[in-house]
């Protein structure tokens, strides 16, 4: 199933509040410094058309909430949807997850990280492009406060079923927990498009969550 295209974004919009690159970050990066309070923050890669950022920070106005996002189409997609909805505790970040997490998130600093979706990168020469690698997973660790949550979820059997018992290898986190599945209450009652369109067509969605020790 491939994606739509994207809507045309407002140009009415001012997305500078909502849409940064990696240097135009705090550095060393401080979440208080860029949301100009102290709360926690959740950090999501892959944010794709930003629906998880959107419900997440409507529903958890007392955190904070960064997304980052390798397209550039996706990220101001993404950030428009923030700026429409005057969401002023979250951010996307126009860049690349991996060297985000590794040089610029600081020890124990983030509440939850969630990975949704990630893309398989089926073909064996494509396989160092996947996120969920060693250095990533022991960055993740690194980054979540005791008690934080690592959420992933997929559509893929194969790489879930790969995926876990990487973590449980390569990080001390707890898990998988369960994560039963929600009735959604409305249309865009789930955490990304993607599962929405996973569930509408009867396919099957894989779930876990990690935690940190406390």
């Amino acid at each position: 199933m491939g994606r739509r295209a994207l809507r045309k974004i407002d140009p009415a919009l001012d997305l500078s509040p909502f849409l940064k690159t990696p240097d135009e970050l705090p550095r060393p990066f401080c979440a208080n410094t860029l949301f100009g309070r102290d709360a926690p923050l959740e950090v999501e890669v892959g944010s794709g058309k930003g629906l998880f950022m959107n419900s997440a920070a409507t529903a958890n106005g007392d955190h904070n909430f960064l997304g980052i996002e390798v397209s550039h189409k996706y990220a101001r997609f993404a950030a428009a949807r923030l700026a429409h909805n005057g969401l002023t505790n979250a951010v996307m970040v126009d860049g690349d997850a991996v060297p985000l997490l590794r040089e610029w998130l600081p020890d124990a600093s983030v509440a939850a990280v969630h990975v949704y979706f990630p893309d398989p990168w089926w073909k064996k020469r494509h396989e160092k492009r996947r996120v969920l690698q060693e250095p990533f997973l022991k960055d993740i660790q690194r980054v979540l406060v005791p008690g934080g949550s690592l959420h992933y979820w997929t559509d893929v059997k194969e790489r879930f079923e790969e995926t876990i018992p990487l973590i449980q290898n390569v990080t001390s986190l707890t898990g998988p927990l369960e994560v039963p599945e929600k009735p959604p209450e409305h249309d865009l009652d789930y955490r990304t498009h993607f599962e929405r369109r996973m569930r509408k067509h009867g396919e099957p969605v894989y779930r876990s969550e990690f935690r940190k020790d406390a």
